[in-house]
């Protein structure tokens, strides 16, 4: 009798016995679970405390982090077929070479809007170079629509030109040649920033006309025909174009198809002993120096070189 009472009993006591089991195994974990994430929590303050100390740590963790969630956002854009998503630059525009034409002044305005369509060119990297013709100008003492005029002569503004003999750029500077003045800014490679050939440009025509005394005599050693018979026309040109320049500066009405007028030559003065010579044979072009050379500029021509 005893013994079907204790089977009878039996399934019960197993079942108390199973389920204080499981409540001192669930006790049990759910404290071991609690000291766990007490030991994580102060793991993880610990990290924060160093971490806060010490900012290299923390600007690498900011780094990497950021760069995971551009990672994923990029991800995610290249998946909905958006290309640009992986290669935006916000600073991208700082290097752009343009500014509004509203920040101009009135002869800056109207010199870069003639240029623009004179060459088709888009105004804003016109005006930008425009102003900073007036302000190198300014410095260098040369008037900047000589400075204009280079460039429009020698490249048709298009900074990435290149000549057969090496110049590049918008002033066509011979990079290899005055690659020392290129450190300043950075390296040869500056040619091809509009601004910085610009500027190296300029030094380097300074340096011309300072070496051989006149405007014309400059551009021709600018052109490097400083020791040759002809240099093709191309101080003529030069100072023809910044005529044009200088009258819509000026504010005349210029059309954008005016041509480009190489200054007369001005006549040389006969003296005394020139008219008392007897007539002799004629000397051949070559045997005659030319006294009435494009050196010898209209007085109202030879300013054009002076600031404004």
């Amino acid at each position: 009798m005893k013994a079907i009472q204790s089977l009878r009993r039996a399934p019960r006591a197993c079942a108390r016995s199973a389920t204080i089991f499981l409540r001192d195994v669930g006790h049990g974990l759910l404290e071991i679970s609690h000291n766990t994430l007490a030991l994580l929590g102060l793991a993880v303050v610990a990290v924060l405390v160093f971490g806060a100390g010490r900012a290299e740590l923390r600007e690498q963790v900011e780094v990497q982090a950021l760069q995971w969630l551009q990672g994923r956002q990029e991800a995610r854009a290249l998946g909905a077929g958006d290309l640009l998503a992986g290669v935006a630059e916000q600073d991208a525009v700082n290097r752009a070479t343009a500014v509004d034409p509203r920040e101009l002044t009135r002869e800056q305005a109207a010199v870069a809007q003639w240029i623009s369509r004179r060459y088709r060119v888009a105004p804003e990297p016109i005006g930008r170079l425009v102003q900073e013709a007036w302000t190198i100008g300014q410095r260098a003492r040369l008037d900047p629509t000589l400075i204009l005029a280079i460039m429009a002569i020698e490249s048709s503004f298009n900074p990435f030109a290149q000549s057969s003999v090496g110049a590049q750029g918008l002033m066509q500077v011979m990079t290899r040649v005055h690659d020392d003045k290129y450190e300043a800014f950075g390296g040869v490679h500056a040619a091809f920033d509009p601004v910085s050939n610009l500027r190296v440009g300029v030094q380097v025509l300074k340096d011309c006309i300072a070496r051989a005394g006149t405007l014309y005599d400059g551009l021709r050693y600018y052109v490097g025909a400083a020791g040759l018979g002809s240099d093709g026309g191309y101080a003529g040109r030069v100072i023809g174009e910044q005529a044009n320049l200088r009258a819509v500066a000026d504010g005349r009405k210029l059309p954008v198809n005016a041509p480009i007028v190489a200054p007369a030559p001005t006549p040389a003065p006969v003296t005394a002993a020139d008219e008392s010579t007897p007539p002799g044979p004629a000397a051949s072009p070559a045997a005659v120096p030319d006294k009435a050379g494009p050196a010898a500029l209209p007085a109202h021509l030879a300013q054009l070189s002076l600031p404004r």
